[in-house]
C-alpha cells in the first residue's frame, strides 16, 4: 500500500532532505514516481495503488500527504488556487499552525516538516480513514502509515505488546491510540501530532458535535441530504479512472449504487454471497441492481477461497485484525479490479451518522427502566421480580430478571455484555503467566473514557459517537481499505465525507431513532428512491460463515487446529480452552463460538506473517 513514512531529527536542514527521502521510497517500491522539487505545485506527485501519494518541498518545508484533502476554509482556498495547496498549508502552518487541520476536507493523512523553524505537524481526517503512526524518542520523530514501516528505522525496536493481544481478543483488532507494539501510537480520527522545540503534543482538532435543537422543517432536510448525497458521491469520481459500488443489498450499499448509476449513467456493482443457509443476501443486492440498472457482478465464495485468503488477509494488516467480513470484502474487491475497476465504493459511515444499528434501539429499551424513580425500582419492581418463587424457570420472569439485570449495568458497559471474552472469562482463555502481563480491564476504562467524550443529551447521539471510534475507525474503515489494498484497488467512503458529518450531527435525536424504528429520516428521504423490499428487510451485510464450514471442511479445521495449538506454545491461551472451543463449542453454536475460534487464528496467522512475529 503506498503511504508515508519518514523521521524527523538532528539538524533541520539534514532532517529535511532526510524526510523526503524517506517519504520517497514507497512511491517508488510501489511502482509510482516522485516529482518533488521546489515548485509546489508542479511537485506533487500521485501514485500507488490505493490512494493518492502527494509530496513536495515547499519553502524550506517538506509536505506530504496520503487522500485527499481540499480546502475548506475559503482564504486557504483561494491561497491554494494561486499558489498550489502545498504553499498554502505551509503558509498557515507557520501563521497559524494550531488551524491547519480546521481548515481542511476530505480524507487524508498529513505531514508536515519545517526545517525553518525545526517543527512539525502530523494529522489525520475526522474518521482517520488513511491512518498514521508515530514513535518518538530521544528527541526524534518516526511516522508512517504503518507500523512496519516505522520499525523499518534503526533507532526504533518494535515489541510486541500483551496488553495489546488482550486487547485483540476482547475487540478483534486493536483499538486507537494503542497499536500491537509497546512503542508505537496511532492518531485518533481528527487528531493532530505537532513537535515544537523538541516536544511533542497530541491533541483532537475535531469531535463529533450534535445540534439536538436543529428545527429545519423535514421537507427542507430531505431536499438538503438528496443534494449532500449527489455531491459527496460526486467527488469520489475521477477523471480516466473506473468506479464502482460494494452491494450487499442493504440500504447503504444500494443508495449508493443508485447514485453512482444516476451521476456516471453506467454503473458496476459487486456483490458476495455465501452458499450456507442464513448467510446468503444476494436477492437483495439482485433487487437493487435490478431497480437502479447496474451492472452486476456476483461472486460466492468457498471455503477453499477463505483458507487460500487467510494468509494473505493476515499479512495486509500491520497488526492483528479479526473482522471475518474481511475475507468477502477482499473478494469483492478482486472481482471488481478483473474488471479493471479502480475505485470502489463502500457505504461505511450510514449507520453510524443516521441510527441504522440494532444495539441502538435495543439500549433505549434499557434506558426506559432508569426513569423509573429509583426508590421504586429497589422497593418495588425489583423485589417483586427476582424474589417471587420460581423466577428462574418462568419464562416471563426470567425474562424481566434479564431485562432489569442488563438496565441496571451503566452505559457504555451495557454494550460489552455479550462480549465473547467476557462470556469465557480472562482466566479461563489466557495462560496464567501472560495474564500476570496484562490489565484486564484496560478494555472496558478506554470505553468508558471515548464515550466521556462525547456530552450530547441523547443517547442514541453519544453512542453514535462512540461507534464511530470503535466501530468505524478501528474497525470497518481499516477492515474495507485493507482488503481493498491486497485487491489493488482504492476504497471510497461516501457518507463519511465532511458534508455528510456535518449533515447528519444536525439531525435531531428522534429523526434517526423513532421508537424503534432504526435510521426514520434515511428511509424517509429515500422512500421513492429505494426498492420497497431493501428500505424494510432485516441488516445483515457479508457475514462470514465461518463456524459453519469450520465444522464439515478438513482443510479449514486444520488450520484452525494448528493456528491455535501454536499459540499454546507461544503461551497466549490455555491448552484446556483451546482444545474445548474446538472439540464441542463450535458444535454448540457454529457462529458465536466460531468467531472466537477465527479471531484467534488470525492472531496467530499474524504472528507467523510478521516480521516480529
Amino acid at each position: 500500500m503506498p503511504g508515508l513514512c519518514g523521521w524527523f531529527g538532528g539538524a533541520p536542514v539534514a532532517a529535511h532532505g532526510q524526510v523526503l527521502d524517506a517519504m520517497a521510497r514507497p512511491l517508488v517500491r510501489f511502482g509510482g514516481s516522485v516529482l518533488a522539487n521546489s515548485n509546489p505545485k508542479a511537485g506533487l506527485a500521485s501514485a500507488g495503488r490505493n490512494g493518492g501519494f502527494a509530496l513536495c518541498s515547499c519553502d524550506g518545508a517538506t509536505i506530504a500527504w496520503c487522500g485527499a484533502p481540499r480546502a475548506a476554509d475559503p482564504d486557504l482556498a483561494r491561497r491554494a488556487e494561486e499558489a498550489g495547496l502545498a504553499s498554502a498549508i505551509v503558509e498557515l502552518w507557520r501563521r497559524a499552525p494550531d488551524a491547519v487541520c480546521s481548515q481542511l476536507a476530505g480524507h487524508f493523512s498529513l505531514v508536515v516538516v519545517d526545517g525553518r523553524t525545526d517543527s512539525a505537524l502530523l494529522a489525520t481526517d475526522r474518521c482517520a480513514v488513511h491512518p498514521l503512526w508515530w514513535w518518538f524518542g530521544g528527541g526524534e520523530l518516526v511516522f508512517g502509515s504503518s507500523c512496519d514501516a516505522i520499525g523499518a528505522h534503526p533507532s526504533v525496536t518494535l515489541q510486541v505488546d500483551p496488553q495489546a493481544i488482550h486487547d485483540y481478543v476482547h475487540w478483534h483488532m486493536v483499538p486507537g491510540p494503542h497499536s500491537v507494539y509497546r512503542e508505537v501510537q496511532r492518531l485518533l480520527p481528527g487528531s493532530a501530532l505537532l513537535l515544537r522545540a523538541g516536544r511533542i503534543e497530541v491533541r483532537r482538532y475535531w469531535e463529533p458535535s450534535f445540534d439536538e435543537e436543529d428545527r429545519t422543517p423535514l421537507a427542507e432536510l430531505e431536499a438538503e441530504f438528496a443534494g449532500h448525497l449527489r455531491r459527496c458521491v460526486g467527488r469520489s469520481l475521477q477523471p480516466g479512472r473506473k468506479i464502482g459500488a460494494f452491494l450487499s443489498g442493504g440500504t447503504d450499499s444500494s443508495t449508493l449504487s443508485g447514485i453512482l448509476h444516476e451521476l456516471s449513467g453506467d454503473a458496476d456493482t459487486y456483490s458476495i454471497g455465501f452458499a450456507a443457509e442464513g448467510y446468503d443476501e444476494m436477492a437483495y443486492a439482485r433487487i437493487a441492481a435490478r431497480h437502479f440498472g447496474t451492472r452486476h457482478h456476483e461472486y460466492y465464495v468457498t471455503p477453499d477461497d477463505v483458507l487460500d485468503t487467510i494468509p494473505r488477509i493476515a499479512a495486509i494488516f500491520d497488526q492483528p485484525f479479526g473482522n471475518a467480513s474481511a475475507v468477502a470484502a477482499y473478494h469483492c474487491a478482486r472481482i471488481a479490479r478483473e474488471d479493471a475497476i479502480d475505485i470502489l465504493l463502500g457505504g461505511d459511515g450510514g449507520d453510524e451518522l443516521f441510527g441504522g444499528n440494532e444495539r441502538y434501539a435495543r439500549q433505549r429499551v434499557f434506558a426506559w427502566y432508569e426513569r423509573i424513580p429509583s426508590a421504586l425500582r429497589r422497593s418495588l419492581l425489583e423485589p417483586l421480580v427476582f424474589w417471587l418463587p420460581g423466577g428462574g424457570t418462568l419464562p416471563p420472569l426470567r425474562k424481566a430478571r434479564s431485562y432489569i439485570d442488563q438496565a441496571n449495568t451503566p452505559m457504555p458497559a451495557r454494550l460489552e455484555r455479550h462480549n465473547l471474552l467476557a462470556h469465557y472469562g480472562a482466566e479461563a482463555v489466557f495462560a496464567p503467566d501472560f495474564l500476570q502481563e496484562v490489565d484486564l480491564v484496560r478494555p472496558m476504562r478506554d470505553l468508558g473514557e471515548y464515550y466521556a467524550r462525547c456530552t450530547a443529551p441523547s443517547l442514541v447521539n453519544r453512542m453514535l459517537a462512540l461507534d464511530m471510534k470503535i466501530t468505524l475507525a478501528d474497525s470497518d474503515l481499516p477492515k474495507v481499505s485493507g482488503a481493498c489494498d491486497l485487491a489493488g484497488v482504492q476504497a471510497g467512503f461516501p457518507f463519511l465525507d465532511d458534508e455528510m458529518l456535518d449533515f447528519a450531527a444536525r439531525l435531531a435525536p428522534r429523526l434517526k431513532l423513532q421508537g424503534g424504528r432504526l435510521r426514520w429520516f434515511f428511509k424517509h428521504a429515500l422512500r421513492d428512491f429505494l426498492p420497497e423490499q431493501i428500505l424494510h428487510k432485516t441488516k445483515h451485510g457479508f457475514g462470514l460463515p465461518f463456524g459453519v464450514w469450520l465444522q464439515t471442511h478438513r482443510g479449514l479445521r486444520d488450520m484452525a487446529g494448528d493456528s491455535l495449538s501454536a499459540l499454546r506454545a507461544r503461551g497466549v491461551i490455555r491448552s484446556d480452552f483451546a482444545d474445548a472451543l474446538l472439540t464441542h463449542r463450535v458444535r454448540e453454536h457454529a457462529a458465536y463460538h466460531g468467531t472466537m475460534v477465527w479471531v484467534l487464528m488470525m492472531l496467530e496467522q499474524w504472528f507467523r506473517k510478521s516480521p516480529r512475529g
